[in-house]
């Protein structure tokens, strides 16, 4: 599965990632593809695909009905054929295959995914405290890589991404704690035990794609604004690194590997194992922002 041809960074990009530890690409979702994932996120919302946690709403719904209690849907691509298509979206795993494990001499640009997550944040919906994702997916060669594709213009004001540069060198996971402030973020921990004055917004118009490391300390603060923050953001690793996402029964540690996975790039090099079959369905995450109302 060659795609590197269809989008090729310079070096200095891919050394950039490396270094800093995340990569921003303008314009790599056209404006046509994104106002399709909002019309598809629309749709998910209303239940319009068969999934037992999103029941079809009544036609006298408005799509903004239906989206005012979500913040974010977890693995859409399980029941939305759009979704997925865009987990395979051909430019952006063009740039994963590039720099998903860059970090590794030996590398050969091969690239799996295992989650999807669409944030929907409308205005007044809390962000996420500092945190790492690789607490949550873990790999065995720090090679996680999130692609966060903005479908609005995502700013400070409605809460855009944060992000610390270079935190992710040392590959150490910092702890969490409980945080104090559930009015600007959600009911996540919060990674602690670190500097974060050197923080940077991460400003950027639809379309743009960040690619960010699992070990990057990142984070968003809640949306003061008067538009929705929406995201679609997939998770991606080397295929070459088993995934011990979790550990069944006669399995240990080193040989553990979920394969709910979805080759995106290159060979997949566990192909003999084949893959687990994936939900029908998908977690909602809602807010406290909105906790007062309820999903009809």
């Amino acid at each position: 599965m060659e795609c590197k041809s269809l989008f090729l960074l310079e070096p200095a990009q891919i050394r950039s990632f490396v270094e800093n530890g995340y990569l921003v690409v303008p314009g790599l979702v056209s404006a046509d593809e994104t106002e399709r994932l909002k019309r598809d996120t629309a749709f998910i919302a209303r239940g319009g695909y068969p999934c037992e946690t999103l029941k079809p709403l009544p036609a006298t719904y408005s799509d903004a009905d239906a989206l005012r209690q979500i913040l974010c849907i977890h693995q859409p691509h399980y029941i939305s054929p759009v979704m997925r298509e865009f987990v395979l979206h051909p430019p952006i795993c063009a740039v994963l295959s590039q720099i998903t494990a860059a970090h590794l001499p030996f590398w050969d640009g091969s690239v799996k995914c295992m989650q999807s997550m669409l944030f929907v944040k409308p205005p007044g919906f809390q962000g996420q405290g500092w945190h790492q994702d690789e607490i949550y997916i873990p790999t065995r060669d720090r090679s996680l890589i999130g692609a966060w594709i903005a479908l609005d213009p995502a700013t400070i004001e409605n809460g855009c991404l944060w992000v610390l540069p270079g935190s992710h060198r040392s590959g150490y996971l910092y702890p969490q704690r409980p945080h104090s402030n559930p009015d600007e973020f959600d009911h996540g921990p919060e990674s602690y035990g670190f500097d974060d004055s050197d923080a940077i917004p991460v400003e950027v118009e639809p379309g743009t794609v960040i690619f960010f490391n699992g070990y990057l300390l990142h984070r968003s603060l809640k949306n003061r604004g008067s538009i929705y923050r929406r995201v679609l953001v997939s998770h991606y690793m080397n295929s070459w690194s088993l995934l011990p996402w979790s550990i069944k029964d006669g399995e240990r540690t080193a040989n553990a590997d979920r394969r709910t996975i979805i080759p995106v790039s290159g060979d997949d090099p566990y192909a003999w194992k084949g893959y687990e079959e994936t939900s029908k369905d998908v977690w909602l995450r809602t807010c406290a922002a909105n906790e007062a109302g309820s999903r009809d």
